[in-house]
């Protein structure tokens, strides 16, 4: 049994161009599907303004409301589709699917070289053509030259499934060189070899920064290099309650939180990693909270990995609503139940999970600067999928900050870091020294790392 394929995927536009386009997914469930759907919009700019998500453990239903997008953002809607329709488990009709899409082996990996004259926001000039063409940034390498030029190289994958084509890899290059102009030299885009290997790991971290860029929460001490502006101190609150008389078969989780880009993407992709890497053996420390705990620390991200390493061992997610953000906060709520299919009513299980939220709200998205030898570098560092894939549009946001600040990237890479607890995409980029915002002012780099982290969470500067 099952629907049309054609109706797989609706989106229905606004009346009005201040209205939300709806976006509905009617298919069969498979592990990690919402937060595939998720990635997939945040990939194309777009913000989830609202979102409903059930599932019977066979069949999932997703509603979500995007926000309207901004003029200068143009929107493949036809694109995005068939984007959504191929991250959807085949129903009736196999054979409409691209065996391609639904396959779960890694896209090729291309290698795209930049030789140009070296400018001034001319990285995020490149890495917006990139994003435009739905190309997908995995690494990359930029190496300035004393004589004023930089190669630039792109480890990249392709969202459409089709850099094996000549005609693709063509229409990329003479796109990229159109756009540049007189300051492109030469464009250059091929299947990547083993030297994507070599990419993969880049210098170690000295340990203070690694204990500082990896830590649990975010800082009040100016002294730290994570401090927050004092206005941002007031975005690290959030709420959890867990309530039973609402629900006759179902424990009732409600989460209250202030709102951030990719909200969405990272409540699924959390979700999306312990479902399928089970944990079930989990030590929660307890304490004297009730069932309604408030949080000095974090916005949402770990309070659903930990929340996740909880319910693979003891409950399920029956029903998930994001609601409308309201006056910059979101709220969350989660019906869930315990294997058995009974409510959680222990107080002892609700102190847990109370306790391990409260201790574990911590920010997506970690920015710092840091001194590297004479030179000065913004690093920035998010968790990786356990597929493998790394955050949509950080490298795009970041390199759009810059650009609008005025400050010379002197040089870039993305690379992955360890830890015991995740693996992490790590963006690395050494500042030229800038008028506006001198390297060796404390005050100045207080204001970059501000203005990056408020880029990359979506947060709007009073």
């Amino acid at each position: 049994m099952g629907i049309p394929c054609d109706d797989l995927v609706v989106i229905q536009h606004g009346k009005k161009p201040d209205e939300p386009s709806v976006i509905t997914v009617n298919c069969p469930d498979k592990a990690g599907l919402a937060c595939d759907i998720c990635r997939i919009i945040l990939e194309f700019g777009l913000c989830i303004s609202r979102a409903d998500f059930s599932t019977d453990g066979r069949w999932c239903y997703i509603v979500l409301w995007i926000d309207p997008h901004p003029k200068t953002l143009k929107v493949d809607w036809e694109s995005l589709n068939n984007r959504l329709f191929s991250a959807c488990p085949s129903c009736l009709f196999s054979y409409y699917f691209s065996q391609e899409s639904n396959s779960s082996s890694p896209a090729s990996v291309y290698l795209l070289k930049v030789w140009c004259i070296d400018q001034k926001g001319l990285l995020h000039d490149v890495t917006d053509v990139l994003c435009k063409r739905e190309l997908i940034i995995q690494r990359v390498k930029v190496m300035p030259t004393p004589d004023g030029r930089a190669l630039d190289m792109f480890f990249i994958t392709d969202g459409l499934g089709l850099l094996h084509r000549k005609q693709r890899r063509d229409d990329v290059c003479d796109h990229l060189m159109s756009v540049l102009g007189d300051c492109c030299i030469s464009c250059e885009l091929q299947l990547a070899g083993a030297e994507f290997g070599s990419f993969q790991v880049f210098s170690s971290l000295p340990s203070a920064v690694a204990e500082e860029l990896f830590s649990c929460g975010l800082s009040d001490q100016s002294t730290s290099l994570q401090s927050l502006s004092p206005d941002l101190k007031t975005l690290k609150r959030a709420t959890v309650a867990v309530d039973n008389s609402l629900s006759p078969v179902h424990t009732l989780l409600q989460i209250q939180c202030v709102d951030q880009k990719g909200l969405c993407y990272d409540i699924m992709r959390i979700s999306k990693d312990y479902d399928i890497q089970s944990r079930t053996n989990r030590n929660f420390k307890t304490g004297n909270e009730g069932s309604k705990v408030t949080s000095s620390d974090g916005v949402l991200e770990i309070i659903f990995t930990n929340l996740v390493f909880l319910f693979s061992s003891t409950c399920e997610i029956a029903y998930a609503r994001i609601s409308s953000s309201v006056k910059g906060c979101r709220n969350i709520d989660l019906f869930v139940q315990q294997k058995d299919g009974k409510k959680i009513v222990d107080p002892e299980d609700q102190i847990k999970l109370c306790s391990c939220l409260k201790e574990e709200m911590l920010h997506p998205l970690r920015v710092i600067i840091v001194n590297r030898g004479p030179d000065t570098e913004l690093l920035v560092a998010n968790p990786v999928e356990l597929s493998g894939k790394g955050r949509p549009r950080v490298f795009y946001d970041v390199t759009s900050t810059l650009k609008s600040l005025g400050i010379c990237i002197f040089l870039a890479e993305i690379g992955r870091h360890s830890t015991s607890e995740h693996q992490w995409e790590v963006y690395r980029f050494l500042l030229d020294e800038s008028r506006e915002f001198p390297l060796a002012s404390s005050r100045a780099r207080t204001q970059i790392v501000d203005k990056v982290r408020r880029t990359l969470m979506g947060w709007r500067a009073d």
